[in-house]
This record gives structure tokens, sequence and C-alpha cells, in this order.
């Protein structure tokens, strides 16, 4: 193996495309066990409605998930990549922890067929850059890795422009997922691959579940240098991901036609307002993964809001915006589809 190994070629000009990748939720039953076959019934949804990629194991995957008394990081991803098959779906893993733990899930992920992991840095909340680097460099050592920058509200730590410009410059990061939920913060990470001159190498997600819109149609200009945030790595896109598909496709029609409707501009306000209901803005995101699991409940792909951490979920209040947001915008949910589709994924 290569001391940096690359994803297939088909992944990363995929990647560069732009994608609509959904954050994998995790289906359990009564018991607070995996429900395999929910869980395998998420992901034919997701493959349905046009995602082109899957990012499992991440944090709306729960990072409980790894600990040994639920011993799933591995069913989850390999339930994953069985059904998936052989689809052209670019395979994410979620990789998290202190060195030794992330090499292991890079091990895991590679040996699973994924194409990529998205590095999580929050178990080094106060590392310096140099040991965050030698920490990304070792892990990119397994698997071709995506960047995570996550806002410190959902366990992330504030990460500076030579940080990402320094990790920019590892050969094999492939993109980078920018959930600060900041636009200093975002502009520092667009700003570090401008200037380490990786604009058309390295792929920019949104994570900015305030601003996935607006990420999605801005061009940034930086001296010479042109980029823009192709796609999305969402756990917003986890629900109503039929209508994020197309909503991805029209920012793309928009970006060509270099003008931006005022159709899409209030789109975007809509799409945040769902979004501080899913993910439990007034709470300080407290009920984010139970939010999303209620959208899908509702849908019939989920059983209940069950997280693995029974103290987990949906805030006073957060049930009563989501239906709110559910009478405000009802273009905004892909309920129809899913209904149409819903007893085939469940079989």
């Amino acid at each position: 193996m290569p001391d940096y190994p690359l994803p297939p070629d088909w992944v990363i000009d995929a990647l560069r495309d732009g994608l609509v990748i959904p954050a994998h939720p995790l289906a359990l039953n009564a018991a607070r066990k995996l429900d395999e076959r929910r869980q395998a019934a998420l992901t034919r949804y997701y493959l349905a409605a046009g995602a082109g990629g899957l990012a499992v194991g991440v944090h709306t995957t729960q990072f409980a998930i790894r600990e040994p008394k639920h011993g799933l990081l591995r069913p989850v991803l390999q339930l994953a990549r069985d059904v998936a098959g052989k689809t052209n779906t670019v395979l994410i893993a979620g990789i998290c922890g202190a060195t030794e733990q992330a090499v292991s899930e890079a091990r895991l992920a590679r040996e699973l067929g994924y194409h990529i992991g998205l590095l999580s840095l929050a178990a080094l909340k106060a590392a310096p850059d140099d040991e965050l680097i030698a920490h990304c460099r070792r892990v990119a050592r397994e698997i071709p890795l995506i960047g995570f920058y996550l806002q410190p509200a959902a366990g992330g730590r504030l990460l500076s422009y030579q940080f990402w410009k320094r990790f920019a410059e590892i050969p094999n990061v492939v993109a980078i997922k920018i959930a600060p939920f900041n636009r200093y913060q975002t502009l520092d990470v667009v700003r570090a691959v401008a200037d380490v001159g990786r604009a058309g190498d390295i792929a920019l997600y949104t994570g900015n579940d305030d601003s996935i819109v607006i990420d999605l149609l801005s061009e940034y200009v930086i001296g010479n240098t042109r980029l823009r945030i192709v796609g999305g790595l969402l756990g917003h896109w986890a629900c109503w991901t039929h209508k994020a598909v197309e909503l991805l496709a029209e920012c793309k029609r928009a970006r060509g036609n270099k003008t931006v409707p005022a159709s899409l501009l209030t789109l975007a306000v809509q799409v945040t307002d769902c979004n501080a209901a899913f993910f439990d803005a007034a709470n300080g995101f407290a009920g984010c993964i139970a939010g999303i699991h209620e959208v899908l409940r509702r849908q019939g792909l989920l059983e209940d809001t069950r997280c693995l951490d029974p103290d987990e979920r949906l805030s006073p209040g957060q049930a009563e915006e989501i239906t709110r947001v559910y009478q405000s915008y009802p273009h905004l949910n892909d309920d129809s589809f899913v209904a149409e589709h819903l007893s085939d994924w469940l079989k």
C-alpha cells in the first residue's frame, strides 16, 4: 500500500462534481439494539433518493456505537456496505478518537471497502497544531481523508487557518466538510485550500446546517483563485433526502447560469428554519439526533426516536417545532416519495 493511498478515480470525480451525502442515522429496536431491517431500509432510502454517498459511523450515527458495551461500529459499517453493494456510491466512514483508535478505525473501514475516512479531531481538544497534523498524517497512511471542522457545540474544537493550511498539504486529503456554523471559520478553511494551491483537488462540502443553500450558491474569489462548496455532507440531509437531491441540482443549475434566482434565497431561509427545528437550535442542539429520528419516524422509516443514550431525546417543544415547519414548508418534505417505496425498503 502506498504511503498515502488514494481512492478510485471515479470517487474523486464524483466528490468534485458535488454530491448529496447523508450522515446515516442508527435504527434501534425497543431493547436499544440494532434494528437491522430498518437500518437497511434507511440505506435503501438514501440510495433510491439519489444520494451519491453515505457517511456512516459519524455524529448522526452516534459516536457511542464504538463503546464495547454496544459493539456496533463494525456491524453498522458492514450493513451499509452490504446494502450499497456494487452501486457507485461513495462510502465514507467516520473515524474518531486518539491516534491508536483512529488508525484502528481507518483500517477497519478500509477492510470493509470504504473509500474515505471522515476524520474527527474532537478527541484531541487540547492538542497543538503539530500534534494534530502528525495524527492526521498517521491516519492518512491508512485511508484517504475528508477533513472535518465540527462546531464546538456538537463536540468539536476550534481549528486555525494555519492548521487547515497544513492539513490541506496532506497528499490524500480529497475533501473537507466545513461545519463550524460560523462564517469566519468557514472562510479559514476555504482560504487555506486556496492558499496551498489545491482548489482544484480538494472538494469542499458544507456541513453548515444553518447556511446550507447559501454555501451551495456562493463562489469564493481569493486573489486569482475561484472556489465553490460543491455539495453537502449533512445530518440535515438524513431526512427529506429526495428533496435535498433536487435542491442540490437546482443550486448547480443556478451556478451554471451565473445568476441566483431570488426564489433560492427565500428557499435558503426556509431550509434553515427547518434545520432549527430538526437540530434543536433553541436548546443548543441537544436534540439534534432525536430530531432527525422524529422526522424519519413520522415517515415510517424508524420505529421510534430512540438513541443509545436513553437521556438523548427530543427537547421540550421540539416535536411541535417539527410540526410547525412541516406545515409551513410542505414543498420541502419527501413524504410522498417515502410512502410510495417504504414497503419495498422494509422487506
